[in-house]
């Protein structure tokens, strides 16, 4: 008799889902997916609504990442203004990007992935969480926290607040920086470089009692692709999108966000209501690919900032082409706080950061119009189409979860072939499992947008958990 090993909740990610696991008669892994069980509906909620209010609806996708979408979505909105936003803007809002990745990869690292790493993936799941990481490792712990709140108190004083910032508009941001908000930032910075340092120096003592886990934690052949700098260094706001294949060699270059939606393509699966992007000339799912940190390392030549710039030469020796495995994303997350801080501290000392103007104005120019950026967890696209009165009629959105999601059932299924034997587990070895997704820090909420008629189910219960009704569409 076959049977499936069923891991619901996934724990320690942000929105909701599960992972099966099928094994056949003999106890042997035959498949496993990730399912991503919400569905959200953002684009279509957005149709009927003036374009300009794009940016701040988009951002309430997530609480996590908001101002990822708040950016991607304000450049598309520029697209159909036609203009460009004054340089002052563009330095507050890289700066703002920078922060938010900070408040996000520490989450990820510290509060998610830490209590495996610190405390061990067998370790008694009671305490296997932030509270347990901070027992054991106090100085760890509060780095952690400090380098949250630095990130979303650099976004509370940019944008008034901490979460869902409404500063970031069509045509620049909606007030310029002070001298006193920008003093306050530098004065935290020196806090900020320990915590960075103490947080890189901790993980390389322990990385490598996870050598077992590297080898099967979504460890296979697989393009990348991110936005660079023409000078091959790392980008969050501008520059153009570079796809690699698994031998590092350039296969697309340049691609703007005009040119995404010629390139990209997107599938659907009947387990998940996350879509699957894929590079169209090799078709799906061949053409599946990946993006966030270790992408965005792996692409790069350069940081651009010295303290990066060393540890990604140090990054770059873990292969001798492209890093593989996806268990070293959380060491790319943690290079890449480092780079946000270096890279912060030398955009307040632009002369130009405090000048006031921040915004520029127009109406509809053009009927549609693209944006991307990078968010913490890889690329964002946003794509609108509107009226002559500036109505949106027509919304796409990219999300990296679903540009990771192939790469994400990959590694389940690699994981969970290579721990689940003669269909034996224990709770150590389908945390590992689950320890595959969570080097992704996928966003699921982000990520699920029904595309087509793919199935759903609808139960109502009543204020005393009885289910009232069920209605479902095959």
């Amino acid at each position: 008799m076959s049977k499936t090993i069923t891991i619901d909740p996934v724990t320690r990610l942000e929105g909701h889902g599960k992972i099966t696991i099928q094994l056949n008669a003999q106890g042997e892994v035959e498949d496993a997916h990730f399912h991503v069980t919400q569905v959200r509906g953002f684009e279509r909620f957005a149709e009927g609504r003036l374009f300009y209010e794009m940016p701040s609806l988009m951002a309430r996708i997530c609480g996590i990442c908001p101002v990822a979408h708040l950016i991607a979505s304000a450049k598309a909105c520029e697209a159909i203004m036609a203009v460009r936003i004054p340089p002052p803007a563009r330095l507050l809002r890289r700066m703002l990007n920078l922060a938010q990745m900070i408040q996000s990869h520490a989450l990820s690292f510290f509060y998610l992935s830490s209590p495996d790493l610190l405390l061990g993936m067998d370790s008694d799941p009671a305490v296997r969480n932030i509270f347990g990481v901070v027992a054991a490792n106090p100085r760890l712990g509060r780095a952690g926290v400090a380098l949250r709140r630095f990130g979303q108190h650099i976004i509370e004083l940019l944008g008034s607040k901490r979460v869902h910032p409404g500063w970031v508009v069509p045509g620049g941001v909606t007030e310029p920086l002070t001298a006193a908000r920008r003093d306050e930032i530098l004065a935290m910075i020196p806090d900020a470089y320990a915590n960075a340092r103490l947080a890189l120096d901790a993980y390389k003592q322990i990385a490598g009692r996870f050598q077992p886990e590297a080898e099967v934690f979504g460890n296979f052949p697989s393009h990348f692709m991110s936005l660079i700098n023409e000078d091959g260094s790392i980008e969050f706001n501008r520059g153009a999108l570079r796809l690699i294949d698994s031998a590092g060699k350039i296969i697309e270059d340049g691609m703007d966000a005009e040119r995404f939606a010629e390139i990209i393509g997107e599938a659907v699966e009947p387990y998940s209501y996350t879509k699957f992007a894929y590079y169209k000339p090799l078709g799906y799912p061949q053409g599946c690919y990946r993006v966030g940190p270790l992408a965005r390392l792996n692409i790069v030549t350069s940081m651009g900032t010295p303290e990066a710039d060393k540890e990604l030469a140090a990054f770059k020796q873990l292969s001798a082409g492209p890093v593989q495995s996806s268990f070293h994303y959380h060491h790319a997350r943690l290079i890449e706080i480092l780079y946000g801080i270096e890279k912060i501290e030398r955009l307040l000392a632009d002369p130009l950061i405090l000048d006031k103007q921040v915004r520029a104005h127009a109406g509809v120019n053009c009927l549609e119009g693209a944006g991307q950026a990078e968010a913490p967890r890889g690329t964002l696209h946003h794509h609108y189409k509107v009226d002559e009165n500036g109505k949106v009629t027509w919304v796409n959105l990219v999300i990296a979860t679903g540009q990771n999601n192939h790469a994400m059932n990959q590694g389940v299924l690699q994981a969970a072939k290579h721990y689940v034997k003669d269909g034996q587990f224990t709770e150590g070895i389908l945390n590992r499992v689950e320890a595959v997704v969570r080097t992704f820090d996928p966003c699921l909420s982000c990520s699920s947008h029904a595309l087509g008629q793919m199935p759903l189910a609808l139960t109502l219960v009543d204020a005393h958990g009885q289910v009232v009704d069920r209605m479902t569409r095959s």
